[in-house]
């Protein structure tokens, strides 16, 4: 039994699901949905590198709300960015499935016997 392919494996997953699951908990959880553990892992690493740029600029004072606003922001944008690229990953994965699975049907041949 041939193992299935990347793509084939992303085709075969839903694309609003993983797209949902990239915008509503955020942080890459769609990438999970998707199987796909590089961008996963690029999503979390980038969270943690605006929380972690967040707590140094802010220091040991109180974030005002404009500062809250601006972190909540870039959570936001990270996970709108995830969710427009998982949804562009699909789409691409499917059209390679389907160009696969074009070239492995056997073309119709005609003829008067057939």
């Amino acid at each position: 039994m041939d193992n299935p392919s990347k793509e084939q494996i992303l085709a075969a997953s839903s694309g609003w699901v993983a797209t949902t699951l990239n915008f509503l908990p955020g942080l890459g959880a769609g990438y999970l949905y998707q199987r796909r553990w590089i961008p996963y892992f690029a999503t979390g690493g980038a969270a943690t590198a605006w929380f972690v740029l967040g707590a140094i600029l802010n220091g040991d004072t109180e974030p005002t709300k404009a500062e809250q606003l601006i972190g909540i922001g870039g959570l936001f944008l990270i996970s709108i960015i995830t969710m427009v690229e998982s949804k562009i990953a699909h789409k691409k994965a499917r059209l390679v499935v389907e160009e696969q699975l074009q070239a492995k049907t056997p073309k119709k041949k005609g003829g008067l016997f057939r």
